[in-house]
């Protein structure tokens, strides 16, 4: 990763971000009786050349905010700044343009690629919607120098997904993602619908990619030991709000948050001593509807830390955004009104076995 200082301009800025699906009665007078806050409020900043990796349970947001980076939602609020240009106010040209530069890798690779389309097909598309990237007659090279880069046979180009495993499938989505040769990568949870040992084969590929094309990714899991694995900063998500966000090793080693505490705490460990020796935190509880989400503090209702401000008082993120591509390695911060830190998991304890 290249060196950031604490006035680095990031090639992406995401400020206060917020994304609600109106809820309605009635059939043919429809009503609109409120909304799900499915994101309420996310501030985020990606350097050039660094992996931003966002965690949460189910239902949080991550995969509405990986949509929005890509334009494939439109936000109800905020903005989202590739280089300094706001592109939720951008249509046509100037659109078509930064999509080129904004890429996506979907999570499930049987249903992201199109079964009647060969893998040439599939991964030459971009090229029709962007012929000035490839003139027609390269592009069966260019298509088979991708299917090169992320490891499978460049015969295979007249192959259909179907004659593909669920990994092999994943790198025909990466190499379409590659083809228009973007600086940012959206990876919304690209391992998770595949086996553990095929996750590393992927999770390798993506960091060699990264070195090789100067990639920016930010990449969507649930799995904390993947994400810890690929990242240098970390954000964790709750209810549509980011919790805490700082260097990855500061987040896994040092949590203050008491949602990312619990996260942590839950984290498989292999070594029996140290499984005796931590402290396991269980959470009590369902998480609120995101129609419905409690007042103040989203994850009061599940805190052991909870108090009458709690209730009363929204905690934010202090951290100024001059600041959030900082190299200071303890540089974080938690919104939460009573954060403090609670050393959960050893370091070493959080080796996914990836190499």
């Amino acid at each position: 990763m290249p060196a950031m200082t604490k006035t680095a301009e990031p090639i992406l800025e995401v400020t206060g971000l917020v994304k609600h699906y109106p809820l309605t009665q009635g059939i043919l007078f429809k009503k609109q009786v409120g909304a799900v806050r499915a994101v309420d409020g996310v501030d985020f900043a990606l350097g050039a050349g660094e992996t931003l990796g966002i965690v949460g349970e189910s239902g949080c947001g991550k995969s509405t905010v990986a949509k929005m980076l890509v334009n494939l939602e439109k936000p109800t609020a905020g903005t989202i700044k590739y280089k300094g240009e706001d592109i939720t106010k951008m249509s046509g040209r100037a659109l078509k343009a930064v999509r080129r530069n904004i890429q996506m890798v979907f999570q499930d690779p049987y249903t992201s690629l199109n079964p009647r389309m060969t893998v040439g097909d599939i991964i030459g598309e971009p090229y029709e919607i962007h012929p000035e990237v490839a003139p027609k007659g390269d592009r069966r090279q260019k298509v088979q120098d991708l299917l090169d880069v992320v490891g499978l046979n460049p015969e295979y180009i007249n192959r259909y997904p179907h004659q593909f495993s669920g990994g092999q499938r994943q790198r025909i989505g990466i190499a379409r993602g590659l083809a228009l040769r973007p600086e940012i990568i959206v990876a919304d949870e690209p391992v998770s619908a595949l086996d553990v040992s095929v996750q590393a084969q992927v999770i390798n590929l993506l960091d060699r990619l990264q070195s090789e094309f100067d990639l920016s990714y930010v990449f969507i899991a649930h799995d904390l030991s993947i994400v810890r694995h690929i990242s240098d900063r970390v954000g964790v998500m709750y209810l549509g709000r980011i919790v805490e966000i700082g260097r990855d090793a500061e987040i896994y080693d040092h949590p203050t948050h008491p949602y990312t505490q619990a996260l942590l705490s839950a984290v498989p460990v292999p070594d029996p001593e140290a499984r005796e020796h931590r402290e396991r935190i269980i959470l009590t509880g369902d998480v609120p509807s995101p129609a419905n989400p409690p007042s103040g503090c989203r994850f009061r209702t599940r805190c052991w830390k909870a108090q009458e401000r709690c209730e009363l008082e929204v905690p934010l993120l202090a951290v100024p955004a001059e600041f959030r591509l900082t190299t200071d390695p303890t540089a974080h911060d938690s919104a939460c009104h009573f954060a403090e830190e609670k050393h959960v998991v050893p370091t070493d304890d959080l080796d996914d076995g990836v190499k």
